[in-house]
């Protein structure tokens, strides 16, 4: 069985495109188009130059010592948060605007939670001189001022959502919305491996090089290009898609994927879409999602602006539903304790969204000679004003 995409943009029961009839030109084109021009030698060139001499890749694996021996295990911590604007998600963004040049777009837009995303798109906008608007829920524009004001520094316009939540959910409305009114010269970066086929797909495979490189630095390391388990957090999940692409279906590589319990799984506070989540439709596929009965998205709640989707791309859904991957729900105050140890034991400040990723040591217990590869998607400076008011630091 294989847990990648079919040629009809599902996986397993999930995905698809349910688009808007406005929409259906724009997303046809990029599914014609994306893996031919993804292929040409010069795009490879072009892609590959740009992940080295700008983003700063390959990223170290690092192997966690002080980490490893409070929890007997061997960690190791694949470090995307040393990519330059900090996150995994550059990645994926500058394979995109490539893509977008390709196709002639002169017109950038899209959604951004936590900031990260927003960041990175204002960043290949500002290197490529390309127009770049940046819708963000009213939220998420408080929570996340130092990465609004980078993004008006780089040039692009930052737009807020009003609507709903105010959050990442509604920021992605509000940019479909624009897509729908400009179809033609505008492309539309989705930020995580969410959306209508092809772009989870298109998102994974811009985030690959991340399992690739630990196939060959692990390999170096420990003699194995095999880690025992791979370890990601997911919101909408492009940092654990790219962590889990080359192993999806090698089932002697264990994969856990870590939620936002918010407040906890039972408190109406929550974004742990997979103990929370029913099959529905949201931004164009079909996926596992939070919902009332009558199918009326429910708000989704955490203290990380980057976990608070309602639901989980659709390479996630089927990973749950088959089994494949283990689901954990880490609440805020798990997160943040396990975001100050990581801080404290190794001298790393995580993102928060990050840190519910090492709150999975407290959960689980490993054995001393499994090999453990955490992605570590993205810096903590982001999010000191959140650890400064929890922590009274």
């Amino acid at each position: 069985m294989s847990y990648n995409v079919n040629e009809k943009g599902y996986y397993g029961d999930f995905g698809g495109a349910f688009i808007p009839e406005m929409l259906y030109p724009n997303i046809e084109e990029l599914r014609q188009n994306y893996l031919k021009i993804m292929a040409e030698p010069d795009f490879q060139k072009e892609f590959n130059q740009l992940l080295k001499d700008y983003v700063g890749r390959p990223s170290p694996l690092y192997f966690a010592k002080r980490l490893s021996e409070k929890y007997n295990t061997k960690i190791y911590l694949k470090r995307e948060d040393l990519n330059h604007t900090g996150a995994h998600k550059v990645n994926n963004t500058i394979g995109q605007i490539l893509l977008a040049k390709r196709l002639g777009k002169t017109r950038i837009i899209a959604e951004t939670g936590a900031g990260q995303h927003g960041v990175a798109t204002a960043t290949v906008c500002a290197l490529m001189g390309i127009e770049c608007v940046v819708y963000m829920g009213e939220v998420d524009i408080a929570r996340q001022a130092p990465n609004v004001a980078r993004m008006k520094m780089l040039g692009a316009e930052v737009r807020p959502a009003l609507s709903g939540s105010r959050t990442l959910k509604d920021a992605t409305n509000e940019a479909m919305r624009d897509w729908i009114n400009n179809p033609v010269d505008t492309h539309y970066i989705v930020g995580s491996v969410v959306g209508p086929h092809p772009y989870p797909d298109m998102v994974a495979r811009f985030q690959s090089i991340v399992s690739e490189e630990i196939q060959w630095q692990l390999k170096e390391q420990e003699g194995t290009s095999k880690p025992n388990f791979l370890i990601a957090c997911v919101g909408g999940g492009s940092n654990a898609a790219g962590t889990y692409f080359h192993y999806l279906d090698d089932e002697s590589v264990k994969i856990i994927a870590v939620e936002a319990a918010g407040k906890g799984v039972d408190t109406g506070e929550s974004a742990a879409t997979s103990v929370l989540g029913k099959e529905g439709i949201i931004h164009g596929s079909k996926t596992l999602l939070m919902q009332t009965s009558d199918g009326q998205i429910t708000e989704p709640y955490s203290i990380s602006a980057g976990l608070d989707y309602p639901g989980v791309g659709p390479m996630h859904a089927n990973l749950y539903k088959t089994g494949r991957a283990e689901f954990i729900a880490i609440t805020d105050d798990e997160a943040m304790e396990a975001g100050l140890e990581l801080s404290k034991l190794e001298g790393i400040i995580p993102a928060i969204e990050t840190s519910h990723a090492f709150a999975v040591f407290n959960y689980k217990k490993f054995d001393s000679d499994d090999i453990i590869v955490v992605n570590l998607s993205g810096r903590g400076d982001k999010d000191l004003d959140t650890y400064i008011n929890h922590f009274d630091l």
